[in-house]
């Protein structure tokens, strides 16, 4: 069995705080393979969950929550570690978790952001995947994302309190072999993934690519596909991949637009402190971007161009000031082909990438 073959019955969007003492219970009741801890405070004092699972050789580090507005990354790991807790006997008769945790050590983070998880809670709570025109305008109306400066993705080693907890309880240790830092989109045409540039398109990574164009397949999204030149360092890997994002690439962008003020609120990110921590060969790093709204409409554009993404930027100021003032968007649902990416797909997507990158860092 692997990662993907968990039990996800009954998925939901929860909170930190709701999840905090099963997290404890869960590691509790197996002091041999888990270790609960509080590894620091947010801003406001809220606490933040730590989950160190097996006693193997490789260090893994996965976080998610950064951006608090792509909520999929914490269920992953909660459910990671509660369900994979649950059903550690697989190593009874080889693979599964029992196998996996004498080879790793994994040390997770399922939400390193609860102050932004508190304020994007409305949305959240009113998500319904089968009623897109009313969760859109939830959506839109209370989506809160933090501005450079504040965000905790580039905020490495120590732009906050939470930044601070996490590099001490992710990178104090040996060299990371793999890292994972899970997001999500609010809007794309299918899914993405973000790949470490020294990884990406090299026969290191082959099979980890071809698995998640098959995952997104299996679920009925393409792959976004999106070829933005290099802006921001992101380079393009072919549709569905770009390299992992670098807080050194965001500063250089700002300042190429004379911009030094905007630059200056840059520091690492979580991938790039992974790397500096490493030291010699950069371990594999994967940021996995699944839609929260799948932007289905079909069309004709040039390989690399996303006309119905670029149409929808377009809309988006006006759709914000629809929603704030209660209108039906259904209009908005059938022009743009939009669709909500349901929770349980976006979960089994994300837990078949970590099966995958897993394989690839280890081999």
């Amino acid at each position: 069995m692997t990662l993907s073959d968990l039990d996800l019955t009954g998925l939901r969007y929860r909170t930190s705080a709701e999840v905090f003492e099963d997290l404890q219970s869960a590691c509790d009741s197996n002091p041999d393979l888990a270790a609960f801890e509080v590894i620091g405070e947010s801003e406001e004092g809220r606490p933040i969950a730590g989950v160190t699972l097996g006693y193997g050789p490789r260090l893994v580090t996965l976080v998610a929550g950064a951006h608090a507005d792509e909520p999929v990354g914490p269920e992953t790991l909660r459910t990671l570690v509660l369900e994979g807790l649950a059903a550690r006997d697989w190593g009874a008769e080889g693979g599964g978790l029992g196998d996996l945790l004498e080879r790793v050590t994994l040390r997770v983070i399922p939400h390193v952001n609860p102050d932004g998880e508190a304020r994007n809670r409305a949305w959240i709570e009113a998500w319904d995947a089968g009623r897109p025109a009313e969760t859109l305008g939830h959506y839109l109306r209370g989506r809160r994302r933090e501005l450079p400066g504040r965000d905790i993705e580039f905020g490495y080693p120590d732009l906050r309190a939470e930044n601070r907890a996490a590099t001490a309880f992710l990178f104090d240790g040996p060299p990371v072999t793999l890292h994972a830092s899970l997001h999500g989109m609010g809007f794309s045409e299918g899914a993405l993934l973000l790949i470490e540039k020294r990884w990406l398109r090299t026969d290191r990574d082959t099979a980890l690519r071809e698995g998640y164009e098959r995952a997104a397949t299996e679920a009925g999204l393409r792959l976004h596909d999106h070829d933005r030149g290099a802006e921001k360092g992101f380079r393009y890997g072919g549709p569905g991949f770009w390299s992992t994002p670098e807080g050194t690439a965001m500063q250089a962008h700002f300042l190429d637009l004379g911009d030094p003020e905007t630059a200056a609120r840059f520091r690492r990110s979580s991938m790039e402190e992974a790397i500096h921590h490493a030291r010699v060969d950069p371990p594999l790093c994967v940021v996995p971007e699944l839609p929260m709204f799948v932007l289905s409409a079909p069309h004709e554009g040039a390989p690399g161009v996303p006309e119905t993404l670029l149409a929808f930027r377009e809309a988006m100021p006006a759709l914000v000031e629809r929603a704030a003032e209660g209108d039906d968007l259904s209009d908005a649902v059938e022009r743009f082909g939009i669709r909500c990416l349901d929770l349980t797909t976006q979960v089994r997507i994300h837990l078949e990438m970590l099966d995958l990158a897993l394989d690839a860092a280890l081999s």
